[in-house]
């Protein structure tokens, strides 16, 4: 293959390659094989036009976008080789005029990785940190479930206190109009929760069931529904029962219930080592954050601009898939903040650059270091995954794809990489 390079600035390679004639018109062979029955020609039946007939009737481009899609992609990545190059953001690509029987010329302005000047990364000074685990941690703990497990009685003979659950109808009224959004019925709040607006649930204490009540509030300016942000409402709320929770007593009853143990002794043990386990975790995790975060302050590198986009990109992908998780979507949280994709997607710029420099440190102390990984690691790795999915190992080996496999020793790479930043760092 016929590749030509040109520095057009830092960091941006203009590359200029080709596909043969022949493997072009093989392409186009492919294309009008799979999709010759979505075209009609008045005089043939469908599926069964003559593919200069197509031509002729569509013009001769009419099959070249799926001909390029087709051999794009293998192209580039051959070019990319034969150059030496490392991309690290989409590329931008362009094709020039298609002549049958001469070699399709493609070209892409390729973002390449930028060089890491690297600063001192061996013998970091960092405070210790660590976290411990107390009893009274413990028994927060405890109390949580405790909590969680309350049963609720009727509340019969006093007046509502915070804590306790009213079971409520409510509409809500500004300038004397009900809004949208507003009423609700036999809803469950708990008093003293901070779940309704600020100044609602405090009118209510005082108050018994059966009572019918007329709350005023101001909703907040930050408000999420723009028309109702600052006003003031008024709310007719009938109180229908009040609730109160019960806590079961902390004994091993209430240990086997809740837990695999039989003794309260035994969950209290095992709830311990679980926040030891998560402690002794959150310091290994901030140790070896703090020992980036220095030795990156050390190093001088300047990032392309479509690296951090391309981030950014990947960031928000990642956001709005964990909203889906939620089931939520972008575009409900857009309107829910009152925000735009614009202004969403710039907030994750200062994030993205520390990521992406993060990423290119490591990078090159990894190579500095030559930190190597056998497949004995990599095997390691999968079979600890296997044991997290509750897999077996072999069923898990088989669905792992080379690229996915490739990404694993990156992993375990950067792992190592990062153990051996804190091992050679002075902890005080």
């Amino acid at each position: 293959m016929a590749v030509k390079t040109e520095q057009v600035e830092k960091n941006l390679v203009k590359v200029v390659f080709e596909v043969s004639a022949e493997d072009f018109e093989a392409a186009i062979k492919k294309v009008y094989a799979k999709n010759a029955k979505k075209y009609s020609v008045p005089g043939f039946r469908k599926g069964k036009v003559p593919r200069a007939v197509i031509e002729k009737y569509y013009t001769a481009a009419v099959f070249y976008d799926d001909a390029i899609n087709l051999v794009l992609p293998e192209a580039y990545e051959a070019a990319i080789k034969e150059a030496d190059l490392e991309p690290v953001a989409r590329p931008e690509l362009d094709v020039d005029e298609i002549v049958s029987g001469k070699p399709v010329v493609f070209t892409a302005l390729v973002t390449t990785k930028p060089d890491v000047t690297l600063g001192d990364y061996k013998g970091l000074k960092i405070a210790k940190i660590e976290h411990t685990v107390t009893d009274e941690d413990v028994t927060r703990e405890i109390e949580s479930v405790q909590k969680r497990n309350a049963r609720l009685v009727p509340v019969e003979d006093r007046a509502a206190e915070n804590g306790d659950i009213a079971v409520i109808d409510f509409e809500g009224f500004a300038d004397g109009v009900a809004f949208d959004g507003g009423k609700g019925e036999g809803y469950e709040l708990e008093l003293g929760s901070g779940s309704f607006i600020p100044g609602f649930e405090e009118q209510l204490v005082g108050k018994n069931a059966g009572d019918d009540v007329e709350v005023n509030v101001t909703f907040p300016t930050e408000y999420h529904a723009d028309n109702l942000a600052g006003k003031d409402a008024m709310f007719k709320v009938k109180i229908h029962e009040l609730k109160k929770k019960e806590l079961p007593e902390l004994d091993d009853d209430f240990a086997s219930e809740v837990s695999e143990f039989e003794t309260l002794d035994e969950y209290k043990n095992s709830i311990k080592e679980r926040l030891e386990k998560d402690a002794e975790n959150k310091t290994k995790t901030e140790t070896e954050n703090a020992v980036i975060e220095k030795a990156c302050e050390n190093a001088e590198v300047d990032i392309p601009a479509a690296m951090i986009e391309a981030q950014m990109d990947t960031m928000v992908q990642d956001f709005a898939q964990r909203l889906q998780y939620q089931g939520m979507n972008l575009e409900m949280y857009m309107k829910y903040t009152g925000s735009t994709h614009e202004a969403f997607r710039e907030g994750f710029r200062e994030q993205a650059e520390k990521q992406t420099k993060t990423m290119l440190v490591l990078d090159a102390i990894c190579k500095a270091e030559n930190v190597d990984v056998t497949d004995e690691e990599v095997n390691d790795k999968i079979a600890e995954m296997a044991k997290m999915y509750n897999m077996e190992l072999d069923k898990l080996t088989e669905l792992i794809t080379d690229a996915e496999k490739e990404n694993i020793k990156n992993d375990v790479q950067m792992g190592k990489t990062i153990d051996l930043l804190v091992n050679k760092s002075k902890i005080k």
